[in-house]
């Protein structure tokens, strides 16, 4: 079976979930079909690349540009695996116009995610136009969690039940396990010595970041805080969170900002050694950082948001804090409350680290994940 992955991000160019997804998904599937990868930007070891041909000043229509030299490049193909909108079209061509199906991963949905109308204006419109075309005419979805098939149907209720199924986001648990080393902690001015929370990620109305700040105003002042996050989505929200991380840094010390992608050897350091990871978001499909910190032996203070909860398991491996849009402020006292809570306990901090390891380890490997994508694959060859 020869397979055309397709997605936006791959090695070295990787900036979200997704992307990270794919990375370690190829890796397995290699071995089990016939796989030819496609994703955005300049062609690499192990991927072809696209690029928008014509300079087109509209993200969206740049993206639909890459979209028509994927599907391009998909004769011959057996089956099509998009991941994210940035790539649908393509599948969805592709199924179109070599009448191969097409299969697509929701690692989110634009519906639901509103504020992206911030970042690309009327390009909002037209992603969500390309997700649910391609959403609605997909020969299977794969949800990367229960909470993510729920959105799924009740977002586009036109996909009949039957072709939406759960494969859960894994964790590579040899690249990601505890370390002694702390030479990149320090070398961040981060002191390695003192108890530190940190939070890995981008810089979105998603993943909840200003929450996160708000809530650092009522921690113990003995607690550092590390954030290990990327640029932001929109020249306002870069505002916002500067303005929070300087009005911090006047009432308390220890506030480290790293703002680049650090390497994953340094950013394995960092969730080692810190006495609670935190993911703070509003919406997330299932939140594979999660999984990156449990494998580290992290205990996890996070959002009860979408598949969140299928990973960390409340009072075990970490600790839920309720989100609710309506009453922000609750959301943040919550999280300054449970942090403070595990970071009191340092103890107890540790043994939900030790649990949230086992966890990784034995239910989210991603061979297993691998093998449940070949049998979607190879039940809807036997359909179709």
């Amino acid at each position: 079976m020869k397979v055309g992955l397709l997605t936006r991000e791959y090695p070295p160019e990787v900036y979200g979930g997704a992307g990270v997804h794919v990375e370690f998904l190829a890796r397995e599937l290699r071995s089990l079909v016939d796989l030819d990868i496609h994703c955005w930007g300049a062609g690499r070891e192990g991927a072809h690349g696209h690029r928008d041909a014509h300079g087109y000043r509209q993200p969206a229509f740049a993206t639909m540009d890459i979209a028509i030299s994927m599907a391009d490049a998909l004769a011959g193909h057996d089956l099509a695996h998009s991941h994210t909108w940035y790539v649908n079209l393509a599948g969805h061509l592709a199924k179109l116009n070599y009448g191969i199906p097409h299969v697509l991963t929701a690692h989110s949905l634009e519906p639901l995610r509103p504020w992206k109308a911030e970042q690309l204006g009327g390009g909002y419109r037209i992603s969500s136009w390309i997700e649910r075309t391609a959403y609605e005419a997909a020969d299977a979805v794969i949800a990367v969690s229960e909470g993510m098939r729920r959105d799924v149907l009740e977002v586009y209720p036109a996909i009949p039940p039957e072709r939406v199924h759960v494969v859960h986001n894994g964790i590579d648990t040899q690249l990601y396990q505890p370390v002694s080393a702390t030479g990149a902690i320090s070398a961040r001015g981060v002191d390695p010595a003192r108890p530190y929370i940190v939070f890995v990620g981008r810089v979105t109305r998603q993943k909840g970041v200003p929450h996160l700040l708000r809530a650092v105003a009522s921690l113990p002042e003995d607690l550092q805080v590390v954030l290990c996050a990327g640029g932001a989505d929109t020249p306002e929200l870069d505002a916002e969170f500067r303005g929070l991380v300087e009005r911090l840094r006047v009432t308390r010390t220890g506030v480290h900002w790293i703002p680049e992608m650090l390497p994953r050897d340094e950013v394995v350091q960092f969730l080692t050694h810190a006495t609670v990871f935190v993911c703070p978001s509003v919406y997330e499909p299932l939140g594979i950082v999660n999984l990156e910190a449990m494998a580290c032996g992290t205990a996890v203070v996070a959002s009860d948001v979408g598949g969140i909860p299928e990973v960390v398991d409340d009072g075990v491996t970490g600790l839920l804090v309720h989100y609710d849009e309506n009453d922000p402020s609750a959301f943040e006292a919550g999280l300054a409350g449970r942090i403070t809570e595990l970071a009191g306990d340092p103890g107890r901090a540790k043994e939900m680290g030790t649990a949230g390891r086992v966890r990784a380890v034995e239910e989210f490997a991603w061979a297993a994940i691998a093998a449940r994508t070949l049998g979607i694959y190879e039940a809807i060859g036997r359909s179709s």
